[in-house]
Formats: structure tokens, C-alpha cells, sequence
């Protein structure tokens, strides 16, 4: 489908793009904030637990540090955003690679693959999180948690990726590329990928909204960022939950702002998954 088509289709989706709408302004928050709004986010103020509005310099209040609380949004939402995009790239490099690698070949191949997928489905994921994260202290910085869970987060694609391989390798079209002398490599990224990037693209943004999450609930437990000065929209939620009924600004700030990305992300992949679905194709004359 010609990529002015999908736009088109995707602009009558309203909620799909508000959820672009909103997300782009986060995003756009999140990387030109530090710029506009210079406040230290880690400068300690004479006074901590300022209410929203209590003073202008600090909008949205502060902490039990006294820290800003509107920069450290900003600096949480850049760094979940980080993690997320960080997870993401290296869940579709290696579920795009396998996933191709089983459903193009077959064969041994394929069962080598999926039976490696089918063990390592059998381990909680988050458990394994847990214990890598313990383990390897010093790679816990944003990109270092966006990769540990990019390598344990790209199975269901490695299967949605084999089973579309399945389906395309026996099209008239790439039986005509082998037929002309294609190579593999030719078949696979010019013919094959293209065909499925629609779910490609589907599964890349859920799985950015999961990262997201499985980041907030590592911090919740106490394996995610750790940096001095280093922190996520997930580590805001668990440092403010204790105060969440007496300071609730600390604990809902972050936490909404949270809600918000992953909603915006959700809403942008109902919106993508649409304008791919053949069913909402309209028929021309």
C-alpha cells in the first residue's frame, strides 16, 4: 500500500492521532525541555516538599530533596523514552533476524530456532530480569536496561516474523525472484520484510509501551536505574508512592505522566494496525 494512502487512513483514525498528537509533544517536552526550562534537577532548594504553586520557580512543587520536581519529569520522561526506544531497537534486530532466518529456510533450521524460542518462553521473563539486573549492577544506566531488555523481549516477534515468512515465501512474486537468480539476502529485505513491516511496525510500538512498563516495575523492585544522576518515569512513581497520600504530587506527576506515554504509544499502534488491515480497505471504483 502506497505510504500516502496509509497516512490517509491513518488520519481518520482520531484517537490513533491524538495519540501521535500527544506523544510527539512528550517527546518534544522530554528533548527540548532542558533548553527551555534550565532548572537543575538535582539542585537541592532551601525548602523541601513545596506544593505545586507554592513558589515559581518550582511549579510543580519539590521533593523530600527539595529537588524540582517538573525538571526531574522532564529528565524521567527522556530517559524512559531512551529505554524504551533502546529495548525496542534491539528486540526487532534480533526477532526480525530469527524469526526470518526459521521462516525463510525451514526445515532444521526452523525447528533449531523455534525450539530455543519455545525454552527460553518457559523462563518468567521477569525473573530473569531480576537476576541479570543484580548480577550486573554497572549496567544499569538507561541504554544498559533498554538493551537487558531488548534481549529478553524479542520472542513473540521472532514467531509473528517466522510465521509471516511462511506465508510470503510461497508467493508467485518470490518464486519469480528465485527463478531470476535472486540471492536469499535479495529475497528477504527487498521482497519478504517489506511485505511484513505491518506487523513489523504493530508489534514496535507495543513493545516500545512494554519496555516502558517492565522498566517502572524493575525500578519498583529496585533493579532499574540507578545512576547518581540518573533517573525514569518509573523510579518518580517509586520513590513518591510512599508519600502518595500525604504528598500526592510526587507520586502522581510521575505516574500519570507515565500513563500518558504509554497510552499515546498504545493508541499510535490501534492506529498503525488499522491502516494496514486489508478488512478497512476501501474498494475503488
Amino acid at each position: 500500500m502506497p505510504r500516502r494512502d496509509l497516512w490517509q487512513r491513518y488520519r481518520k483514525n482520531r484517537a490513533a492521532l491524538l495519540g501521535l498528537s500527544v506523544f510527539g509533544a512528550v517527546a518534544v517536552t522530554a528533548l527540548a525541555g532542558p533548553l527551555l526550562y534550565t532548572s537543575d534537577p538535582w539542585a537541592l532548594a532551601t525548602r523541601p516538599f513545596l506544593w505545586p504553586g507554592d513558589q515559581r520557580s518550582f511549579p510543580l512543587g519539590s521533593d523530600a530533596m527539595g529537588r524540582d520536581v517538573l525538571a526531574g519529569l522532564i529528565h524521567g520522561a527522556w530517559v524512559s523514552l531512551l529505554i524504551g526506544l533502546a529495548a525496542t531497537a534491539a528486540s526487532v534486530g534480533i526477532g526480525t533476524t530469527v524469526g526470518a532466518l526459521a521462516g525463510y529456510f525451514g526445515g532444521w533450521v526452523d525447528n533449531t530456532l523455534m525450539r530455543i524460542v519455545d525454552l527460553i518462553l518457559t523462563v518468567p521473563l521477569l525473573v530473569v530480569l531480576l537476576v541479570v539486573a543484580s548480577n550486573f549492577s554497572s549496567a544499569r544506566t538507561p541504554l544498559g536496561v533498554g538493551i537487558i531488555l531488548g534481549l529478553f523481549g524479542w520472542l513473540d516477534l521472532a514467531r509473528i516474523v517466522r510465521s509471516q515468512f511462511l506465508s510470503l515465501r510461497e508467493k508467485e512474486y518470490v518464486e519469480a525472484a528465485h527463478a531470476l537468480g535472486a540471492s536469499n539476502k535479495r529475497i528477504i529485505f527487498k521482497h519478504l520484510i517489506p511485505n511484513a513491516l505491518g506487523s513489523l511496525i504493530v508489534w514496535t510500538t507495543l513493545a516500545a509501551a512494554t519496555a516502558i512498563i517492565l522498566e517502572a516495575s524493575l525500578t519498583y523492585l529496585g533493579f532499574g536505574v540507578n545512576g547518581a544522576n540518573q533517573t525514569s518515569l518509573g523510579r518518580l512513581v517509586s520513590e513518591g508512592v510512599q508519600a502518595a497520600s500525604t504528598r500526592p504530587w510526587l507520586f502522581y506527576f510521575p505516574g500519570i505522566t507515565l500513563l500518558i506515554i504509554v497510552l499515546s504509544i498504545n493508541l499510535i499502534g490501534d492506529g498503525i494496525r488499522d491502516a494496514f488491515d486489508p478488512s478497512n480497505r476501501r474498494v475503488r471504483a
